[in-house]
């Protein structure tokens, strides 16, 4: 069994380590650090993992861990590992170093002595790239952590951000990631089992991603992951795996999603993006502003990004707005669940719903808080 680690938003580890014992990624006891979960798995936890979990960012599989106060040690012990497993020769590699309370504490050098261990093993130059660029693309993540002079190292199996679904091509002024709108549906539990209604949807990400929740679309369909490189990939098996989970997809019988928001273009972008998702048909999308929203009659729950007043709606009084929404919500008899996603939480109080603290996120360098009622 490997030692794997799933990277999350940091303060949304719980919903991460639910979705990875729902699906039964493991049968051992899991270990839940910040930013992510540790758990053991085989090689097709790994492909499951990276095509199933919907608010991951990356899937790390910790491939050496070992004692290094000198760089002749740290050379001689990663030249140890298995790397033939995961990196052709000449293979690009884009490293990720940080050194904390060590005898190594410059991560500039402890890279480039994992490159020459790397080197040295597959018997070429391992050359080192930047993220951006050609050889980026096929460069192969390496993150490297020593503290107290405990070396860990971990190879990334996702490539791009799990976020990246392959489903949007057009995004609105201010796009609300993936993992996050999953995180924000499975906060207050939602399943399918009741209509959904997001006010402000932007391009379309938290119905999207509620419809495919709903529709058990698992959310790595559409891509490509850093794995399917790997000298060690069975392509047999991820075939069969790939294959299991598009039958597993259900249409029918799905609930209510709406979608509203006041700008016709990323309307049409939400659209678009909904249709590559494979769930167009299962949306409705409406341009309209948020005090027509309409809410479906039987139960219903309410998962929305408001604006910031930072990227959009600067500078203008929102309180007004969040508490008009507080309003509609409040004479709703039928809505009963709410989750927002606010960047203030004197704003989010200001729509009167009583809503919990759920977490602190981050979303695009915004500091965020996810405020939920059940």
């Amino acid at each position: 069994m490997e030692t794997l680690f799933a990277v999350c938003p940091p303060n949304l580890e719980d919903l991460t380590l639910g979705e990875i014992k729902a699906l039964k990624l493991t049968e051992t006891a899991l270990k839940q650090e910040y930013g992510g979960v540790e758990f053991k798995g085989d090689f097709q936890s790994i492909y499951r993992a990276n095509l199933q979990l919907r608010t991951a960012n990356r899937i790390l599989l910790r491939f050496g861990n070992f004692r290094a106060a000198a760089f002749p040690q740290l050379v001689r012990r990663a030249g140890q590992l298995p790397w033939d497993k995961f990196l052709r020769p000449a293979q690009p590699i884009q490293l990720r170093v940080t050194c904390k309370k060590s005898r190594l504490y410059h991560s500039d050098a402890v890279g480039e002595r994992i490159a020459r261990a790397i080197s040295q093993k597959l018997g070429k130059t391992t050359p080192i790239v930047k993220a951006s660029g050609a050889e980026g693309k096929s460069a192969q993540l390496i993150v490297v952590r020593l503290m107290r002079d405990q070396c860990t190292i971990s190879i990334d199996s996702s490539g791009n951000a799990l976020h990246q679904r392959g489903y949007r091509g057009a995004a609105g002024k201010a796009p609300l990631r993936e993992t996050l709108a999953a995180a924000m549906l499975l906060a207050i539990g939602w399943d399918g089992s009741s209509a959904m209604v997001d006010p402000f949807c932007g391009s379309g990400t938290i119905p999207i991603e509620a419809a495919m929740l709903a529709a058990n679309i698992a959310p790595g369909l559409q891509r490509q992951f850093q794995f399917m490189q790997w000298p060690v990939f069975d392509q047999a098996t991820w075939k069969a795996i790939h294959d299991a989970a598009t039958n597993d997809i259900r249409k029918d019988q799905l609930p209510i999603i709406l979608g509203s928001d006041r700008d016709a273009g990323v309307i049409r972008a939400a659209q678009e993006n909904a249709n590559s998702a494979g769930v167009g048909e299962s949306i409705s999308f409406t341009c309209q502003a948020f005090s027509a929203m309409q809410v479906p009659g039987g139960p219903s729950c309410i998962v929305t990004n408001p604006p910031y007043g930072k990227r959009i709606s600067k500078d203008k009084d929102l309180r007004n707005l969040y508490a008009r929404l507080g309003q509609i919500v409040q004479a709703n008899d039928n809505i009963r669940k709410v989750a927002i996603l606010g960047d203030n939480e004197g704003l989010i109080r200001s729509s009167g719903l009583g809503l919990k603290k759920v977490a602190k996120v981050d979303n695009g360098g915004i500091n965020t808080l996810l405020a939920a009622k059940e």
